[in-house]
């Protein structure tokens, strides 16, 4: 870290994810929020906080473990099914879908021809984007910290987790701009933080202590379809959680944490190196 680096960080300090009372937790597919954050979120459920997931895209696509009679026609109801118990098993029960196809077939609403009024379309309604689907969630919510995937992270290759993130992270810097969102047709929400998981970028840490068990009986016996019994996937990723929750509880002087790349306001814009 460089000296400039050290004092803009002392001078702006990456706000503390604990410090708030209403989260966003912002899902590509079912099971990427419990994979990225479940400890987290059941952590901020248990505190008594206000804790809402959001699913953007309906997973049809994920019918490799799914067996062999599933269609993606019967896929999509399966998974929603399993995001909401496996929600609930973290103790979240405000759980919302957009139900977008996943694999890419999709509008992002990143490009230029948002700075025109997209807020409604020839017939007066809500035009279906990607972004500002997400943005009215935000709007009605009103969190103070939207989490989502790190759009940034080099190795990322999937296109969905990409896409929901950059649309995150600018929707955390527009989010209290009133006249901004109106055009998205959205309603403002004062966002103070957001909070980037599978990130390679860490820069804040919550310990979650004796929540790991519940993470993976949340992810692994829920999502079902994703995780039966004997899938290779399974045993994996529970072992990178179980490394990823000792890594992070190592740096933070705790047996179990997650680890996020957080900005605040200050982070958002102008200051590069205080969000490093």
């Amino acid at each position: 870290m460089s000296i400039l680096s050290f004092i803009i960080k002392k001078a702006a300090p990456v706000p503390k994810i604990e410090n708030f009372d209403s989260y966003l937790f912002v899902g590509p597919h079912p099971d990427d929020i419990e994979i990225g954050a479940g400890a987290t979120a059941a952590k901020l459920a248990t505190a008594g906080k206000k804790v809402t997931f959001l699913v953007c895209l309906d997973g049809r696509f994920g019918l490799e473990n799914a067996g062999p009679s599933m269609t993606w026609e019967k896929l999509i109801d399966v998974r929603k099914e399993e995001a909401v118990r496996s929600a609930a098993a973290l103790g979240v029960t405000d759980v919302r879908f957009l139900g977008l196809c996943d694999g890419g077939f999709y509008k992002t609403g990143l490009g230029w021809e948002d700075w025109g009024d997209i807020s409604k379309t020839s017939d007066g309604e809500s035009s279906d984007t990607l972004f500002s689907m997400i943005a009215r969630v935000v709007g009605e919510v009103k969190p103070d910290v939207v989490f989502a995937p790190d759009p940034d992270v080099i190795s990322e290759c999937h296109t969905d987790h990409k896409n929901v993130g950059e649309c995150v992270k600018r929707l955390a810097f527009f989010a209290p701009f009133k006249e901004i969102m109106r055009r998205y047709g959205a309603g403002s929400a004062d966002v103070k933080a957001v909070a980037f998981y599978m990130t390679s970028r860490v820069n804040r840490t919550v310990k979650t202590k004796g929540l790991l068990t519940k993470q993976l009986d949340a992810l692994f016996s829920c999502h079902k379809s994703q995780y039966p019994d004997g899938c290779a996937d399974k045993d994996s990723i529970a072992l990178y959680l179980k490394l990823r929750s000792a890594y992070y509880g190592l740096k933070s002087f705790s047996s179990a944490a997650e680890g996020f790349r957080v900005l605040g306001r200050t982070q958002m814009h102008c200051l590069p190196e205080a969000g490093e």
